[in-house]
């Protein structure tokens, strides 16, 4: 589950945690802990989740990794995995910075990646695309100047606990989910293997 459709959903319905989330949403900042938390809390105990679920967009601090932690244990649960999805810069910012949503059925398109059969139109119904003031060039960066202040020590949490798994992020998205998959334990490496970091 990625946080951001759980910020966005919340923001849908119109509620409180949804309206809180907004305007640091808005600016590229990290909604704070304890409203992600919350929200996270409330979708994981929902019964598709029993089973397990992957997390995607959270934590990005040390301080929720260790919230999260916190959060599970008494429920017997616990973090198995964090993979690390390698990726230049620039790629990110042409990644992030060319997304474009439908208005009436949010389905996403990208400039480069995934264009519509007509600039500005679903290719499903017609609607108009539009940027979200999230996915803008200017904000993408922002939000990569607050990944390398927040979320790097992440990664040293999670090698240190031994559950890192490092994998590469650029080439085909297929060639990246084998990756993903390989290294959750499912299927056979893409170029180049994802490895134990």
């Amino acid at each position: 589950m990625a946080t951001g459709d759980l910020f966005r959903e919340h923001q849908a319905r119109g509620s409180e945690l949804g309206k809180l989330a907004r305007g640091y949403m808005e600016k590229g900042e990290l909604v704070p802990d304890a409203i992600t938390i919350r929200m996270l809390l409330d979708r994981i105990a929902q019964a598709d989740c029993s089973q397990g679920y992957i997390l995607d967009g959270f934590p990005r601090t040390l301080a929720q990794a260790q919230a999260l932690d916190a959060a599970l244990a008494p429920r017997g649960e616990g973090v198995d995995k964090a993979l690390y999805i390698q990726v230049s810069e620039e790629e990110l910012l042409r990644r992030l910075g060319g997304r474009w949503v439908c208005r009436l059925c949010q389905t996403l398109y990208h400039e480069v990646t995934a264009s519509p059969r007509v600039a500005g139109r679903c290719d499903q119904d017609g609607g108009e695309l539009y940027q979200r003031s999230d996915d803008s060039r200017d904000t993408a960066r922002r939000r990569l100047e607050v990944y390398s202040q927040q979320t790097v020590p992440l990664v040293d949490y999670y090698r240190g606990a031994h559950k890192l798994f490092t994998v590469e992020g650029e080439g085909s998205v297929q060639e990246v989910r084998q990756r993903l998959l390989h290294a959750l334990g499912h299927g056979s490496p893409a170029r180049p293997a994802a490895r134990k970091g």
